[in-house]
This record gives structure tokens, sequence and C-alpha cells, in this order.
């Protein structure tokens, strides 16, 4: 493949943009990057699984080994803004392979752990590597690709995103399963290693370098009150499984008027020529972007809490083993993957009604599945679901990579730290209220009775009212887009040399 051409042997309309130079490694650079945000997402969930034996192992109580989980994402939501926008103003590939080195680090400090104080802290700081290092993912994206080949990227990307997660139970029961005893649960953690050691390797010789904006001041204001604000929202909800938001509920609006002071902040920096942390601009003038992180947050709302309920279900419901529960989820994880890939060729030419299309599948397949697992007979309900459960993970291939595509596409690459980190911000909100909420409604539902597949049902119907409202938000960009552009849609070639990508250097 040359520098002017696309994979597929035709000339990338991305590449006469001017000032950009196709960089000649970007596609094997790209898969440093992916192999990245796989595992810091991957870790959302695979720890998860082996949360008993770390509880036995180390005579931990409920509250400290939910800290195991809870602390990860908490620290990951704190950090993804502020890193986006040191990448943007001084070098997204320094800050990426720095962060990934101390992923790599703070790994090994959680498989090592003695005790679990020492592993929380290992998590905290394994969580806010992941934070710094996830904007830098789709900035290295953005400044690597135009065009068509930026839609195939995003697709790998999104691909990446949407397996991740659902991949995350199996994989965790397959390295339980294989590292047997009360001692296995550590290579949850030391399987980071060697991935991520040659990933840094790789990382320093393929990623390309950054040139520095000119303008490397940070909004330390900006900073403390974006931090106090997402950590007031998401604190109730990490302490969920400990009655943290009865307890907690007066911060939620607390961290609603914080924020509310953050983005009056950054108007009057915007105002007064300074350079803010997050440019308000980015949700007025970037067409699609506001309904783009509105779409993802709803949907990851539903997506990611999803996988702890049937995780429940299959274990504790069914007496099912972590391997056997994860490889039950799998067809999910298939349909999401083969389907991101074909999405990111696809995105160009059908846009946001790729999304719809998507959001339709997942609520029919999710929605099925949940209908399956109530009504047919228990030994063969899991299996018989399967079928659904890959329609629903196809859809979500059709969700997730489309809708990042749509959302970063336009927004200038010297802004695209920031503008990914923010995205990433309102997925780790959504995915918070969802792990907290719908785990909290199935045992709710369950109560002190057995019956867990009303408890499922539950669960599931209020993960499809986020995807749902997901749905109509992407309908309605998709009709207004529609009627703005009229019976003319823009070829790739003409949206390579539109003005807007035209400013994307």
């Amino acid at each position: 493949m040359t520098a002017s051409t696309s994979a597929a042997g035709g000339r990338d309309p991305g590449a006469r943009e001017a000032g950009y130079e196709p960089d000649p490694h970007r596609w094997r650079a790209l898969w440093v990057t992916l192999v990245a945000g796989f595992m810091s997402l991957l870790d959302v969930t695979i720890v998860a699984v082996a949360l008993p034996t770390v509880q036995r192992a180390l005579h931990a109580s409920p509250a400290q080994v939910q800290w195991v989980v809870s602390g990860y994402a908490l620290a990951f939501a704190l950090a993804l803004v502020t890193a986006g926008r040191l990448g943007d103003a001084l070098d997204r590939r320094r800050i990426f392979l720095l962060a990934l080195s101390g992923f790599v680090a703070f790994s090994a400090a959680c498989g090592a752990a003695p005790d679990i104080t020492l592993l929380v802290v290992a998590r905290l700081a394994q969580g806010l590597a992941a934070g710094v290092m996830a904007p830098q993912n789709s900035a290295l994206i953005q400044q690597m690709f135009r065009g068509a080949e930026r839609g195939r990227a995003f697709g790998f990307f999104g691909a990446t995103v949407g397996i991740s997660s659902a991949v995350g139970p199996v994989t965790g029961g397959a390295i339980l399963a294989l590292a047997s005893g009360d001692q296995g649960w550590r290579w949850v953690f030391y399987v980071n290693v060697p991935i991520g050691i040659l990933a840094v390797l790789l990382g320093r010789r393929l990623l390309p370098r950054t040139r520095r904006s000119g303008r490397g001041h940070v909004d330390l204001p900006g900073v403390l009150l974006l931090g106090l604000g997402v950590l007031a929202l998401m604190y109730p909800l990490v302490q969920a499984d400990s009655g943290g938001i009865g307890r907690l509920w007066w911060l939620f609006p607390v961290g609603a008027v914080i924020l509310a002071v953050f983005t009056r902040w950054q108007r009057r920096l915007v105002a007064r020529g300074a350079q803010p942390l997050l440019d308000p601009r980015l949700f007025t003038t970037v067409r699609g972007y506001a309904v783009g992180a509105g779409v993802g947050t709803l949907y990851f709302i539903g997506f990611s809490g999803v996988w702890l309920v049937f995780a429940l279900f299959y274990q504790h419901g069914l007496g099912f083993s972590p391997l056997r529960s994860g490889l039950a989820v799998t067809p999910f994880a298939l349909g999401s993957a083969s389907a991101a890939v074909v999405a990111g060729r696809l995105v160009d030419r059908f846009g946001r009604l790729l999304t719809v299309c998507g959001l339709t599948g997942v609520v029919v397949g999710l929605g099925g599945t949940a209908l399956l697992l109530r009504f047919a007979p228990l030994d063969i309900a899991p299996w018989a679901a399967a079928p659904v459960l890959f329609l629903g993970g196809v859809g979500s291939g059709f969700v997730v990579s489309p809708n990042i595509t749509m959302t970063l596409r336009d927004v200038p690459v010297r802004m695209a730290g920031a503008a990914g980190g923010a995205l990433q911000t309102g997925q780790r909100l959504g995915a918070a209220v969802g792990t907290a909420a719908l785990p909290g409604l199935f045992y709710l539902v369950l109560g002190g009775s057995d019956d867990y597949r009303g408890a499922l049902v539950t669960a599931l119907g209020a993960a499809l009212v986020g995807m749902a409202a997901s749905l109509v938000l992407a309908a309605f960009d998709w009709r207004r887009d529609r009627r703005a552009r009229g019976p003319h849609r823009k070829c790739p070639d003409e949206v390579a040399n539109s003005p807007v990508h035209a400013r994307q250097t």
C-alpha cells in the first residue's frame, strides 16, 4: 500500500487534503493503538469475573473488593478530557507511550499486590494511566488518517470498543480456568504485561510525532472544575453496591452545578481568546458532535450493565462456571466484531442511518434474548438465544464505530484529543450508570426469591430503555440531516475537498 492509495487499491480522497502527508506506517501504527485500547477497556470487565476469588484470597470485604472495579472506572473517567487536552497541546505520541508504560507497570503491581489495600491503590493508578492513554488513541487516528481511510480506521477502533466489554467475562473465565487456585486471579492482571511491553516497543518505532500546537497552556481551573464535577456524578454510582446512591444522592445536583460553572468558565475563556480545556464550540458548531456524544452516552447506559446482568443470571441463576457464562454471551461479541469492520467501510455512504439500523438490531436482539431466556425451557434457553444475541451483536457493530466516526470526523485535528476525551467521558458516565443501576435492579426484583428469569427480563428491559432513547436521538439526527442535505449526498471526493476537512490539520 502506498501513501496515496487505500487498502482497496484506489486513491484515498483524504490524501489530497492540504497539509496532510500520509504516514507510510499508519496502518501498522493503528494496531498498536488498538491493542492498547483493547487492554484498557477489557480491564473494566475482565476483573469482575475474578472478584469472588480475589475476595477469598485477600480476605477482603464486599465493599473493599468492589473498589477493584469501581476505582479503575472512576480514575479512568477523571483523566480523559484533561489528558486529551494535554495530547493536543504537547505530543500525543509521548503521552500515549508514557501512559501505556504506566498501565503495564501498574498491571504488574496489581498482580503482585499482597493485600486488598495495595490492590485498590494499584487499580486506581492503572485506571488513571488508561484514562490518559484513551483519548490519545482516537486523536492519533484523527491525525494519521483522512477521508475514507479514517472511516475504516474508526471501524477497527469501534470493533475494539464494542468487543472489549463483551469478551471480558469469557477471557477472565478462561484465565481462571487455566490458572486454577486462589492465586489464579493474579494472571488476570499479569496477562497485560508481555502484550503491553510489545506494544510500547512497536509504538516507539511506528507512532508519528505530533507538532506542538504552540498553545501549551492548560486551563488549571477548568481541570479542577471538570474533575470535581465528574467525581461528584460518578462517586455515588461506584458506591452503589454499598448504598452509595441513597446516602450520596446530594452529590448529583452538586455535580450538575459544578459542571454548569465549568461550562460558563470555558465560554469566558473563549470570549477572551484564551485556550479552554474543552472548547464549547465543539457542541455548537461542529456538525454531529453533540448528537453523537448523546447517542454514545445513552447507548452505554444499557450496553455496559447488560454483561453484569448476564453474568449474575448465568452463574447464580443457572449455576454456570465463569467460563461457561462468558461463552454464553460470546455470540454477541462475534457479531459485534464482524459488523464493526464492515461498518467502517459503509459509514461514508449511509451516515447516521447506519447507527439507526444498528440500534434497531440491538433492541430487537437483546429484547428477543430476554424473551427466550424468560420463556424457553431452561436446558435449551441459553443456546436458543445465541442466534438472536448474535443479531444484537451485529447491531452493536453498526452503532459504536459509525457513531465514533460521525462524531469525530468534522473535529479539527488540533482539538481531537479533547474531543475524544469528552466523548469517552460521556461513555464512561453512561457505563457507570448502567453498571450501578442494572445489577441493582436485578437484585431488587429478585429479593428473597429465586425468580432469576423475572429479574433478568426486568433488568434487560431497563437497559433497552436507554438504548431506545439512543435510537430516538439518532433517528432525529438522521431525519434532520436528510432534510438539510436534500436529495444530493456528497460523495467521498467532495467531502475530502470540503472546507471542514481542509481545516483538519
